[in-house]
């Protein structure tokens, strides 16, 4: 059996290093500018869209700037939902009596600067939960990875259509990479069932990774309530800055008490483990002497390869 020794020595093996964290901010700004493509892009055909409008009442005539005008005004999707069309036409007009008609004939650029400043906000949000779906994404290839250099046949499911595809089709890498789970038959023959971000009654919590003894085509209301069923669970965290690195562990550790005395309760004892990108050394301290007590049974650094290949061989082989 494979086990955190394969990669871990000594705790300081979990720290991140400077470059390390270095690379993690650069790969996260490449997602954000990604991602801000097509905002930019809305941006500008807003630009040429008020081109010839004369002033700034006229705007509200144009319906094919309105999600424009809605977002220019502060008002996000979530909320222009609950506002209905009357709503949303009361707060353009009072964004347009209080902040366009006093930019004068500035008021062009004041809108679209403004309807940049909301999507920006919205991309802002909508990044806290890249950051783990780009967690999840590395550790997902990896498992695939080994599978498939192996030749071993898996299922993996396909988020969106919210069915099991077999490997053996032609999908994507890409597609596969953002797998929500992924299902195998480990050497012994039996199943092993991969979900991410599931709500586990259990714990009565969400939990970033569970690894079933179950087939992919099991009742999943069922399966979560069977205690016998789980074969290891763990948190995982993608946030790269230094400066929350504390507090994300401070978060996964009561995630992983909270699943420790859960099954305790049960006298059920699943493997568990952590995965962090920012690892600092107080923390690297506590996280190997929780691994050498037995507490938890795995960890690693999400930004140093070797650890996350370790980790995707010992899941393989449970």
């Amino acid at each position: 059996m494979i086990d955190y020794t394969k990669h871990l020595s000594k705790f300081e093996d979990l720290m991140t290093t400077y470059a390390e964290t270095r690379a993690g901010f650069i790969s996260i700004a490449l997602e954000k500018n990604k991602r801000a493509t097509p905002y930019v892009e809305e941006a500008r055909i807003l630009n040429s869209k008020i081109s010839n409008v004369a002033e700034p009442n006229q705007l509200i005539t144009l319906l094919d700037i309105r999600n424009g005008l809605i977002a220019a005004s502060g008002i996000s999707e979530k909320a222009a939902n609950h506002l209905g069309e009357a709503g949303c036409n009361e707060a353009i007009a009072e964004f347009i009596r209080n902040f366009l008609i006093p930019a004068g004939e500035k008021f062009k650029e004041e809108l679209v600067f403004r309807f940049l400043l909301t999507r920006g906000d919205s991309l802002g949000g909508s990044m806290r939960n890249i950051v783990g779906a780009i967690a999840q994404k590395k550790l997902c290839i990896s498992i695939v990875s080994s599978l498939r250099l192996a030749g071993r046949n898996f299922h993996w499911l396909d988020g969106s259509a919210k069915k099991w595809i077999n490997s053996e089709s032609n999908s994507k890498d890409l597609e596969i990479e953002n797998a929500k789970g992924l299902f195998w038959v480990n050497s012994q023959k039996q199943p092993r069932l991969l979900l991410f971000n599931l709500g586990v009654p259990i714990v009565r919590n969400n939990i970033d990774i569970i690894l079933f003894d179950s087939d992919f085509n099991t009742d999943l209301k069922i399966l979560i309530t069977d205690p016998a069923k789980y074969i290891a669970l763990g948190e995982l965290k993608g946030g790269i800055d230094p400066a929350g690195a504390d507090e994300h562990w401070k978060t996964a550790k009561t995630a992983l008490d909270r699943i420790v005395d859960s099954f305790k309760l049960l006298n059920y004892k699943p493997h568990v483990l952590y995965i962090g990108a920012a690892i600092e050394n107080k923390m690297a301290s506590e996280i190997y002497a929780l691994l050498n007590s037995g507490y938890i049974n795995n960890a690693g650094n999400l930004t140093k390869p070797d650890h996350i290949i370790s980790i995707a061989a010992w899941l393989l082989g449970l």
